[in-house]
């Protein structure tokens, strides 16, 4: 944190690089003309940490959430589903490659960003490039937060930020300057889809077909491009359009993104509720995205909830339920569909391969589904773009035949003791790249404070150290001699790749003769 009138010559490493020179400059020419103020991030359980301000000087209440992209900040900071909450960026170094510019495609849409303004409440980073450098950039970071009246912090340590919102949950929190006093406001307590979506309807590629009538909730402009860059006519209605009074012929239903809690958007619901329970030619395919996957859930009557601290960033996994698949995918959500809510007639379309929270619901019987993720990215990773194709067969009445896998193939046992099966004798010249990966199981294993048992005949290995394990039996990997310590020691599992052929011959002995399964251990990794 720099103090007031320090200089950049003062710093400790004294680094004569030309980066070094160019930011000691910058910083020196800022405190020369006064132009470095300093703000606090408040937490509501009453952390406070000092940072410098880089965008507007305006102070602002949200809800601290963290992304964990290493670029892609000028999509992020303009995607409606922001809309209340203050950003942290979990990469160190942000506003290196600048802002571009507000160019329009084809469609007059921004082309470089999500909507037209920024929509994030705050943005909090590490270190903050006054410099930028990008053949696409016309302006700084700072620039574009200042003329969009958004405040902006560096200097905070946002490593620590991110391990106190990921143990504790979502906070709120509030962006302070010493001269503009605020109170902490909860966001979500407010109708945040009414705040982005818009007024009026808007038709995109008039006159084409199929015809789609696009709920937007916050949408995100690369949707519009995904879905007329299919040659669809498209109709952008508010979030609270009457699709029950409307004349307008449609073939399609989509359902977009958008922030807050999805119960708010209550018009919406009351809209697909209604569009679900039709029937013969009135029951029309639909496509949900993000808020849409909860929103389509909650018409169906199942129940949404809000998670501990969200998923956000660029490269969540998702596993398609039809193929066992996994995708990378980006999100940007807090809310998640309680699985076990789902009614008859729905299941289980994504699964995250990480909390297990559910990713996209899917009818049986009906042309009904949607994710949690976003498939047009902007930025991320677009492997599943495939899904707005899936959206216009249907449409174009093409369904194809529904199998999907069950997903208790992925239920996340409990574990607190693990037998682990050890490298075993190495002999000179041998590799030890058994002993080695089985040491970083012990201490992996410990981290989530399981309790270890390993059995390994030599002392002499790297895995076998004083207190490492919490017990080492030093006999012979057969499976005689380890049924009899599962017996003793009761584990809830046992590890047998990291003991080479011998440990895996044993871990197949005792699983194929109903050993392990007697003793209720299960074997782990992958299924």
């Amino acid at each position: 944190m720099p103090r007031s009138k320090r200089t950049a010559s003062d710093n400790s490493d004294k680094s004569t690089t030309p980066t070094a020179a160019k930011r000691a400059a910058v910083t020196n020419a800022l405190l020369a003309a006064d132009d470095v103020e300093t703000a606090t991030l408040h937490f509501e359980d009453g952390l406070a940490i000092n940072g410098v301000s880089f965008g507007a000087k305006k102070s602002m209440s949200g809800e601290v959430v963290f992304n964990t992209g290493m670029v892609g900040y000028p999509e992020a900071l303009s995607d409606p589903s922001y809309s209340g909450q203050i950003l942290v960026l979990t990469f160190p170094l942000i506003g290196n490659y600048g802002v571009p510019s507000q160019e329009q495609d084809e469609f007059g849409l921004p082309k470089n960003f999500e909507s037209s303004k920024v929509q994030i409440s705050g943005l909090i980073v590490s270190e903050y490039s006054f410099e930028h450098s990008h053949w696409n950039a016309v302006t700084s970071l700072g620039d574009w937060l200042k003329a969009h009246n958004v405040p902006a912090l560096y200097g905070l340590d946002t490593r620590m930020i991110t391990k106190k919102i990921r143990e504790h949950g979502s906070l709120l929190g509030k962006i302070e300057f010493p001269s503009q006093p605020i109170k902490i406001e909860d966001p979500n307590k407010t109708n945040l889809v009414a705040k982005v979506s818009p007024k009026q309807t808007k038709v995109y590629n008039a006159g084409a077909s199929p015809k789609i009538i696009a709920f937007d909730c916050g949408m995100k402009h690369n949707i519009v491009r995904y879905l007329v860059g299919k040659g669809v006519e498209l109709t952008v209605v508010p979030y609270d359009y009457n699709l029950a009074k409307s004349t307008k012929h449609y073939d399609g239903i989509f359902i977009s993104n958008g922030p807050g809690d999805p119960e708010m958007a209550q018009a919406t619901i009351d809209s697909i509720r209604w569009a679900i329970n039709q029937e013969g030619d009135k029951l029309k395919p639909i496509f949900g995205i993000c808020l849409g996957n909860q929103i389509l859930a909650l018409a169906a009557g199942a129940k949404t909830y809000k998670m501990k601290y969200g998923n956000r960033g660029m490269n969540q996994p998702c596993i398609d339920m039809r193929t066992t698949r996994c995708y990378i995918t980006p999100q940007n959500h807090g809310f998640a569909v309680e699985t076990e809510s789902l009614p008859a007639g729905w299941k289980t379309f994504f699964m995250n391969a990480n909390d297990h929270s559910n990713e996209g619901i899917i009818h049986e019987f009906k042309p009904f589904f949607s994710v949690q993720f976003h498939p047009e990215a902007c930025g991320g990773p677009t492997d599943t773009a495939f899904l707005f194709d899936m959206f216009l067969e249907k449409v174009n009445g093409h369904p194809a035949k529904l199998t999907l896998m069950d997903t208790t193939l992925y239920d996340r046992p409990v574990y607190r003791k693990v037998l682990l099966l050890g490298s075993g004798g190495l002999s000179i010249g041998q590799a030890g790249e058994f002993d080695y990966s089985g040491s970083q199981a012990i201490k992996a294993l410990k981290e989530e404070g399981i309790q270890v048992i390993l059995v390994n005949p030599n002392i002499a290995t790297v895995q076998t150290s004083k207190g490492l394990a919490d017990k080492v039996y030093f006999v012979p990997v057969r499976a005689s001699t380890v049924l009899e310590i599962i017996k003793k020691e009761r584990p809830d599992g046992i590890l047998v790749s990291m003991g080479g052929q011998t440990a895996l011959n044993v871990g197949i002995e005792l699983e194929q003769s109903g050993a392990l399964a007697a003793n209720n251990v299960r074997v782990m990794g992958t299924p």
